[in-house]
């Protein structure tokens, strides 16, 4: 895998470039070589030093062109410790967006065929998979999964099914008919209502296994006074439903 664009770092500046890219900074202009590689540096025609380096996964979440609030690194590492997504996996995923998900999942090495219903939305997507450098492994489709399902049961089956989307419920209703045998499915929603009409579907559809959990995660602060969880409000994303076909 080799990514489209590398970070370039000076103390607390990132700049995410391609090779051959030039870009203007108030420390001096950065001319990306061509050949540029992962722990080379780059100097401004100032003088001032850059470090490259290879993007790494909470990179993609900070850099890549969002097109909405895109998926919480929290809540993609319970989707893929849930789902075990990995090398050789056929991964169904539905409502793209910025395409974080999609992007981790095809660096983890499965085969993404990803739907989203908005055209800008998807153009988007598809260069930031370019830029993340798995735009061989995920393949972002525009359109509404729901109007694809038939199409899609005909078809192999795949490993895992991940959703984003409002329409959720009525995929899950349908995920043994694309799901293999024990492929996973997980569900993200931002809001209760829809994580309980997901769960209903999954117990209409007989999947096996099918457990909720609402992502929070507080930070921790220290002092000389002592150590404690962070007084700022606790963070949490949104609900995940995960199961597994029978």
């Amino acid at each position: 895998m080799t990514d489209a664009a590398y970070l370039l770092v000076h103390d607390d500046r990132e700049y995410l470039l391609e090779p051959g890219e030039e870009f203007g900074t108030d420390l001096g202009v950065l001319e990306v070589p061509e050949d540029v590689a992962d722990g080379d540096t780059v100097e401004t025609h100032l003088g001032t030093a850059f470090e490259v380096r290879e993007l790494r996964g909470p990179d993609l979440f900070n850099h890549l062109e969002r097109t909405g609030a895109p998926m919480m690194p929290r809540d993609v590492g319970l989707v893929m410790g849930h789902t075990g997504a990995s090398g050789g996996d056929r991964v169904l995923d539905a409502g793209t967006g910025t395409g974080i998900l999609a992007a981790y999942l095809g660096r983890a090495g499965a085969d993404v065929t990803s739907y989203e219903v908005d055209d800008e939305f998807a153009d988007v997507a598809r260069a930031n998979m370019a830029t993340a450098g798995v735009a061989d492994r995920v393949e972002v489709r525009t359109g509404d999964i729901t109007e694809e399902l038939d199409a899609l049961a005909d078809g192999d089956p795949f490993d895992a099914l991940t959703l984003d989307t409002g329409d959720a419920p009525a995929v899950v209703e349908r995920a043994d008919e694309v799901l293999a045998s024990g492929g996973c499915l997980a569900v993200y929603s931002p809001f209760v209502e829809g994580t309980r009409d997901a769960v209903l579907a999954a117990r209409e559809a007989g999947l096996d296994g099918i457990e909720t959990l609402e992502t929070i995660q507080r930070e921790m602060d220290f002092s000389d006074r002592g150590s404690r969880p962070s007084t700022a409000g606790v963070g949490h994303t949104g609900y995940l439903v995960f199961a597994r076909a029978p």
